[in-house]
């Protein structure tokens, strides 16, 4: 008979994350870039452990192509322009993903170059990935958006620069009087934010838990925003059906197991 391609076993680490919350983010290949990632996070998952009653595990670098993405409530993609665009599978895992309930932060890192009207390479690399991907209509952070007071009360978020812009899924407009509020699909949580700012390279912290880069403008508080911004991007992620809705942990171990 027809021979079934073998399931990966599904690997410790994912098990490890199906059980407790990890943050992760997508290996670009690039060394310093996946560093940044990694090290922006663990900083960002001990402080979610300091501040909140969340303690998230070690942080993951995935390969959308080869890694289950459902365990991962989170996950930060930092931008490399140079990178080859991931395969039409990757994308369409990218896009299951982003429909069931995960939230995908696509991090540009171009806040100091973009210009008004033009568009940056990293920007044209994220336009041309979302080709393939059904991204619901964006718009700019609203000052009263959940995002923003999810834990800390924000105007915006910053990473390693401050001057960069922060969209995420448009709400529908408010109903005129009488009218209902359309339902929205899902768990009312963006499956997308796009955001400029660089932020795991400002919650990356050295062991004396000063920033592990230059900021700009600088000084500590710019740091301090950095991180609670990272906590509300992360509580507003858990605040949605996230847990319920999403692939129940055993089915899915059952299924990678099989």
């Amino acid at each position: 008979g027809e021979r079934r391609p073998a399931r990966r076993a599904p690997a410790e680490r994912d098990i490890d994350a199906a059980l407790s919350t990890r943050l992760a983010y997508v290996a670009t290949g690039d060394a310093r870039v996946d560093e940044t990632s990694r090290a922006g996070l663990v900083s960002l998952s001990q402080t979610l452990s300091r501040r909140t009653a969340l303690s998230p595990g070690e942080p993951v670098g995935v390969d959308p192509l080869r890694d289950e993405l459902a365990f991962y409530p989170l996950i930060y993609w930092p931008i490399v322009a140079s990178q080859p665009q991931p395969s039409a599978q990757a994308v369409q895992k990218i896009a299951a993903y982003m429909k069931q309930g995960g939230t995908i932060v696509f991090d540009t890192r171009d806040a100091l170059t973009a210009r008004a009207g033009a568009t940056t390479p990293e920007g044209e690399w994220l336009r041309k990935l979302l080709e393939g991907v059904d991204v619901p209509e964006l718009e700019l952070v609203p000052r009263d958006h959940v995002v923003t007071k999810t834990f800390y009360l924000l105007d915006s978020f910053v990473g390693r620069t401050a001057n960069g812009q922060t969209w995420i899924e448009a709400l529908p407009p408010e109903p005129a009087d009488g009218e209902t509020r359309p339902a929205r699909s899902g768990d009312s949580v963006s499956p997308i934010v796009i955001v400029s700012n660089d932020l795991a390279a400002a919650w990356a912290g050295d062991r004396y838990d000063e920033p592990l880069y230059p900021l700009t403008p600088g000084g500590p508080r710019q740091r301090e925003m950095a991180l609670r911004g990272g906590v509300n991007l992360v509580m507003y992620t858990l605040t949605g059906n996230y847990k319920a809705d999403q692939v129940h942990v055993r089915d899915l171990l059952n299924r990678l197991g099989h």
